[in-house]
């Protein structure tokens, strides 16, 4: 059997990453990976990436977030984390959908790295032509 709580699970993804979000009410702790986000992330604007569904939505200082993330580099986890908390607070409070979808925080990024093709020297550039 289940065990309840009261947490609020969400997935989020951004290029390779994929972020498993749990809120829960509290402080503001973010932790990342058994880590502190600002540890984790180390740089400021990632950071303040991480927090923009909660600065849109006025919910600063009131959830705890935990996160996993595995996959791609910091930008893409931090993509990836930020997606994860938007959705996990749609599931907490359905009337805050309009305004981080209006915020662009909804929609899955889905742009990731074109692969590179066979007899050139990456995905779109070529080898120079040579008629003779």
């Amino acid at each position: 059997m289940a065990i309840k709580t009261n947490e609020i699970w969400a997935t989020g993804r951004r290029k390779c990453a994929v972020a498993r979000v749990r809120i829960k009410s509290g402080n503001g702790k973010i932790v990342v990976n058994g880590k502190e986000a600002t540890v984790y992330f180390g740089s400021e604007a990632l950071n303040g990436f991480l927090a923009q569904p909660l600065a849109v939505t006025d919910l600063n200082g009131k959830f705890d977030i935990t996160a996993n993330i595995q996959g791609g580099g910091p930008c893409g986890q931090a993509g990836a984390m930020r997606h994860g908390i938007a959705r996990a607070l749609v599931k907490y409070d359905d009337s805050l959908r309009m305004v981080l979808k209006n915020s662009g925080m909804m929609t899955r990024d889905s742009r990731v790295k074109e692969r590179k093709k066979s007899g050139q020297p990456g995905a779109r550039k070529r080898f120079q032509f040579s008629k003779r």
